[in-house]
């Protein structure tokens, strides 16, 4: 992902934590994959059995792309808006683990969402930590 280089690039970077570019970085992979179990979902025979998951994964995709857009600004200072992303961020990404988990065993690409869900919840939760 280019988002490290880029923001390194930034004259305003020296405020951008290791923790907050990991948290960039992984909000963006877990956007793009609870994306595609959302869709993956909706290619089930039990597409109506997955109606929730589908909702968590679109809820928790659209949260983190918000998150990680919110936390690569550079320019100025928003901590406190930052720090509220984060919290949401980490709350989305333990519901939609949660129910993938769910789901986990019959189907891989709930598998696959959870895992990213919980690096994802982690990373934010470390780069709130670092805001404090």
């Amino acid at each position: 992902m280019q988002a490290r280089e880029m923001i390194g690039s930034h004259p305003a970077a020296g405020n951008a934590s290791e923790a907050l570019l990991r948290c960039i970085e992984e909000c963006y992979d877990c956007a793009q994959v609870c994306t595609s179990c959302a869709d993956a979902c909706l290619a089930e025979d039990m597409v109506t059995e997955l109606r929730q998951c589908i909702r968590l994964n679109l809820d928790c995709a659209e949260v983190c792309l918000a998150t990680g857009a919110v936390a690569t600004r550079r320019t100025g200072s928003n901590q406190e808006v930052i720090a509220a992303m984060l919290d949401a961020c980490t709350t989305a990404c333990r519901c939609c683990a949660e129910e993938c988990e769910r789901h986990a065993g019959k189907h891989g690409h709930c598998r696959i969402c959870a895992k990213t869900c919980r690096r994802c919840g982690e990373a934010c939760s470390q780069a709130r930590a670092g805001l404090l």
